[in-house]
This record gives C-alpha cells, sequence and structure tokens, in this order.
C-alpha cells in the first residue's frame, strides 16, 4: 500500500483513470484526528491498495465535489462516485477491513452485526476523549463528527436530541447525552469491568 498526495480533483482523476476503485483521506496537518487516521493508515499491510491524501489546508476543489465537510475523512470513490464517507478516526482494522471489502460492523469475535455508532465531539471536551477512548479500547467502530467545525452536524444533534452539550452518541438511533458508560455498554453488548 502507498499514500499518494493528491493536488486537485483533476489530479485525482488522472491517477485513477483505470481503476474501479479508490480510496482517499482528507486531513489537517497537526490536526490529532487527522494524525491519528494517518498513523492507522499507515499500519495496514493491504499489499497494492494506493490511499490518496488530500490536504485540506491546500486543495481546494475537491471537498464539494465529494461531499466532505470534516476532517479527519476517508472516501471510497467506486466506479467514478463516491461509494461511502467514514468520519472521524478509525482504527487500522477497520480501515482494512474497508480496503478489502470485508463487512467493516461485525464483531470479530462473535460474528454479529454491530450497531451504528455515531459520536457527536469538540477537540476540546475531555469527556469526549474518554468516550472515544472508551470505544477504541472495545473495539467499536464509530463515526466521529466535530460539531465546533460542522454546523449542520451540530444542527442535526440539537434537533435529535434538544441538547448543546457534548458528547452526545446515537447508537442506531438511541441518543446518550454524556459519558454514561453503564448505558453505552449495554447497548453496545460491552462487558461491564
Amino acid at each position: 500500500m502507498t499514500l499518494a498526495k493528491v493536488m486537485s480533483f483533476d489530479d485525482f482523476i488522472k491517477q485513477v483513470d483505470n481503476k474501479k476503485k479508490a480510496f482517499l483521506l482528507f486531513y489537517k496537518p497537526g490536526h490529532e484526528p487527522s494524525l491519528c487516521a494517518l498513523r492507522n493508515l499507515e499500519q495496514i499491510e493491504s499489499g497494492k491498495e494506493d490511499i490518496f491524501l488530500v490536504d485540506v489546508t491546500r486543495v481546494k476543489d475537491i471537498h464539494g465535489k465529494m461531499g466532505v465537510s470534516s476532517v479527519p475523512t476517508f472516501v471510497i470513490w467506486q466506479s467514478g462516485q463516491v461509494k461511502n464517507l467514514v468520519k472521524g478516526c478509525q482504527s487500522a482494522k477497520y480501515y482494512e477491513q474497508l480496503i478489502s471489502g470485508e463487512s467493516a460492523r461485525k464483531y470479530p469475535s462473535n460474528g454479529k452485526q454491530q450497531k451504528r455508532v455515531t459520536v457527536y465531539s469538540t477537540p476540546s471536551c475531555p469527556y469526549c476523549n474518554k468516550l472515544k477512548q472508551y470505544l477504541n479500547k472495545h473495539g467499536i467502530r464509530y463515526t466521529d463528527i466535530n460539531v465546533a467545525s460542522d454546523q449542520k452536524a451540530a444542527q442535526e444533534m440539537v434537533r435529535k436530541s434538544g441538547q448543546r452539550g457534548v458528547p452526545q452518541t446515537d447508537i442506531n438511533g438511541q441518543i446518550i447525552i454524556g459519558f454514561d458508560v453503564p448505558k453505552i455498554s449495554r447497548l453496545l453488548n460491552i462487558p461491564t469491568e
């Protein structure tokens, strides 16, 4: 696997002209969640798949065309269009599953389908970071949405919960306010410690 920088949308299209599938990571240098995503992608040993890197501080014409509104965002591009957007830093194993085409929502140990998990957070929120560490520790894949930089997502969060505080976790449509370990563990079948 190689990491290749993209300088524009046209540059990307030229590089993937003869490929059925491509992968992009939109990131911002010095941004901790972006650095986390880059570190985890560098751990992947998926052979010949290229991952294209889009530095959002330098490349300005590709975000809107792919529907990217926050970083990091991992994009699966297939047959000339966006197939999937995965926001936030994910584990190396999860990225590897996305690239290989495996179902990325299966628990490795029991084969059950994982519930859809979205975390609404801000970079300066200590409980947001504790929540994400807890989910990572238990191998729970989630989409992390930074509501400090994504106004539409912040409005969506308030519409769903009626609350402005973070963290908020959406587990298959059920909203949990704050870092409520017992409730999150129960909904995600995480054994209590």
